[in-house]
């Protein structure tokens, strides 16, 4: 019997579905020679330091830094957890071949690993690696399974990669919190958060430092076309109005006139970064959004693996590009130019040695159904994009234009479009519009021609440095806290950037749910805390973009077998002993901002946990008027304008005050027991506040 481990409940039905599996039992399908089998996330996790030394239980900076001998993993305590993994296990015992069906990604195959450790699985294993969940895929993929040794280097990089996060988060936040937090405050510290919240404190710091400067240009108008005067911006309104007098009554003479044919290249096919800046730029998506969105379409069978970090496909993918397009019928109006023609086979598309686990994100050609305006919305993306680079590149037309006012030198510069290419296919877009002012079509001039002008004076204000978007912020954590614009270089400095495109979307809304940063429009802002948590920190090491792009790129390194993990652990060690040391023994003991905050958010009524007045409480999500304690409810005593309102039971449990004062005071409750599920069976977990302030549950 072989036994198939699926990362999740639907991508095992889609796989039994393919394989003529057809019994269904607890847990598991079974027929025609398969049993198949599925987690859901992580079932198993590191061990907490309390499960290697009851004495680690406690905080205490004398046990720093925390640092078993052997790192081992334990099953996440939840009821429909241990009830799957007891269902696996059992499988496991009893099969012949296990195949590894799990999400193709280094966070999948530690999930499978990990499961398969727990297990003690001693069948041999073999690996499904796929980049669509469509039948053709499958099919082939079961075809051309691979053995599993193939992909141990992938497991060691993602074993690396936890071990770090859990090293650095365990022993920093407890660092920090019991040097700085005074009993009153978690500062939570992490190998990609900090660095991420030291950029956006860092780019704060030079907005609120920026001094605006007035300054003064001058510009001329000669045949309609208005020329800028090659001279440093002026400083002064008097030096402006004597630069003003002395072009009165000149000639302007054109002194070179060139106009150059160019070609803008075609646009790359999306990573999952370049889509995520993307939707955000177009549509306002978060990036956690849009790596739902395109999940979602992913295992609609749309489009090809989503956590990707490159913009090629493999070459074996080729012949296969024609199918593709036909496929997107209700792209017919483009594709069917192309299909006229066999696909070119480029470089810049298709390139083996660009590509790791998986190529870049393009559609499927499985035909559009089924999906939600936003997810369409996601789709039209790459499905342009996909038919963009294929098509001729754009010609254009770049004119300069010299000239003088006897010493002084002027300059003007145009483009015009004339042919589209692959701009075509984004005439209709909105946006769109904004490249006809780029396109108006300069006059002639010939070399040595002279003639009046209509001098001016444009005054002008420097402008500070813009705060952070989404888009740019994970363009920032691409490239490691470098402004890159330039293609190519964007590729070079992947291997060195914060977190991978998988995790930087839930990095950035950790940050939002620590209260370290807040959005203001499309403006990501640090809050107090943020800027105070990254003033405390000294040592460079946590906050330095470029240092964990390194960690980062080690990863990497660990997953092509160009590096070990014993060597990256002792480093590790000493990265963490060293900063231990150096915030014990070398950094005032004493944050002023940490005890204000605290004084300032919890009012000592609250801890006194005698007598909660709700009434005395502002509503968390207006912040503007007091509560209100109903019959059924505690909410916003504005309830019509503002809408906020907890239940006194949820899930068929009774609230306590307690339970309810953490919260709307702390935004979740501690762990509660006796909820019961969806199905009317008793569980246990937390509630908690989300970005919208509408209740949520997460089994702990």
């Amino acid at each position: 019997m072989k036994l198939c481990i699926a990362e999740k409940p639907s991508v095992a039905k889609d796989i039994a579905e393919i394989l003529g599996v057809k019994q269904r039992h607890d847990g598991y399908f079974e027929g025609n020679g398969y049993q198949i089998t599925w987690t859901f996330g992580h079932l198993c996790t590191l061990k907490e330091p309390h499960d290697y030394n009851e004495n680690w239980k406690y905080w205490k900076l004398e046990d720093l830094p925390i640092s078993p001998s052997n790192f081992g993993i334990k099953l996440i305590q939840n009821q429909g957890v241990e009830k799957q993994f007891n269902t696996i296990a059992r499988l496991v015992q009893n099969c012949d071949e296990v195949i590894n069906c799990g999400d193709a990604g280094q966070e999948g195959e530690l999930i499978q690993r990990w499961v398969l450790l727990k297990a003690k699985c001693k069948a041999p294993i073999k690996r499904l690696w796929i980049s669509s969940l469509t039948e053709e895929a499958i099919k082939e993929g079961f075809e051309k399974l691979q053995p599993a040794e193939k992909y141990d280097n992938l497991y060691a990089a993602g074993s690396a990669r936890a071990i770090g996060d859990w090293m650095l988060g365990i022993n920093g936040t407890r660092l920090f919190t019991k040097k700085f937090g005074q009993g009153k405050s978690t500062l939570s510290i992490g190998r990609v958060q900090t660095p991420t919240l030291a950029m956006i404190v860092a780019r704060q710091k030079e907005i609120d430092a920026f001094t605006i400067v007035e300054y003064w240009e001058l510009k001329t108008k000669y045949k309609d076309q208005e020329f800028a005067c090659q001279i440093p911006r002026l400083k002064t309104d008097e030096k402006a109005k004597q630069g003003l007098g002395y072009l009165k009554n000149k000639e302007f003479e054109i002194t070179s006139f060139e106009q150059k044919e160019g070609k803008e290249g075609n646009p790359r096919l999306y990573d999952l970064t370049s889509l995520q800046v993307d939707a955000n730029k177009k549509f306002g998506f978060s990036a956690d959004e849009t790596l739902k969105l395109i999940q979602g379409l992913y295992e609609k069978k749309l489009t090809t693996y989503p956590r990707v970090d490159t913009t090629y496909l493999t070459e074996d993918l080729h012949p296969k590009i024609p199918n593709i397009l036909r496929g997107m019928t209700y792209y017919s109006r483009f594709t069917e130019v192309l299909l006229k023609d066999p696909i070119p086979k480029t470089k810049i598309v298709f390139n083996d040695k660009k590509v790791t686990d998986h190529h870049a994100i393009i559609p499927t050609g499985v035909l559009l159904s089924g999906v939600s305006p936003s997810e369409q919305k996601i789709y039209d993306l790459i499905a342009k994009r996909f038919i963009a680079v294929f098509y001729p590149a754009c010609i254009v037309s770049n004119t300069t234009v010299l000239g003088k006012v006897e010493k002084l030198k002027f300059k003007a510069t145009g483009k015009q479009i004339l042919k589209l290419g692959w701009r075509e296919i984004y005439v209709s877009d909105k946006g769109e519009s904004k490249q006809k002012d780029e396109d108006k079509i300069m006059p002639h001039f010939e070399k040595g021609e002279k003639g009046p002008h209509e001098p001016s004076v444009h005054k002008g204000k420097t402008s500070p440095p813009k705060f952070y978007t989404e888009a740019t912020l994970l363009r920032g954590m691409e490239s490691a806290g470098k402004h890159v614009e330039d293609e190519e270089m964007r590729e070079l400095m992947k291997d060195n950037g914060i977190g991978r495109p998988s995790t930087r979307a839930n990095i950035i809304e950790t940050l939002f749910r620590r209260k370290y940063i807040e959005k203001n429009r499309k403006n990501i802002i640090a809050t107090a805390t943020g800027i105070s948590l990254i003033n405390t920190i000294q040592n460079e090491l946590l906050k330095s973009a470029e240092l964990t792009g390194d960690w980062e790129r080690k990863i990497r390194l660990i997953e092509k077998g160009e590096y070990k993990l014993d060597v990256f652990k002792q480093e590790l060690y000493k990265m963490v002993r060293t900063l231990t040391d150096e915030v014990i023994f070398n950094t005032p003991s004493s944050v002023q901002f940490f005890q204000e905050d605290e004084k300032k958010d919890t009012p000592k009524k609250k801890r006194e946990k005698k007598t909660i007045l709700f009434e005395e409480m502002s509503c968390p999500k207006c912040k503007i008027t007091k509560l209100i304690k109903g019959k059924t409810a505690v909410g916003c005593s504005n309830f019509k304008e503002c809408g906020f309102k907890i239940p006194f039971e949820l899930m068929g449990k009774k609230l306590t005050d307690a339970q309810l004062d953490d919260l709307i005071s702390k935004g979740k409750t501690k762990l509660i027991k006796g909820i019961l599920n969806a199905r009317g069976e008793k569980t246990q977990g937390k509630f908690h506040l989300g970005n919208d302030f509408n209740v949520g549950f997460s089994n702990e």
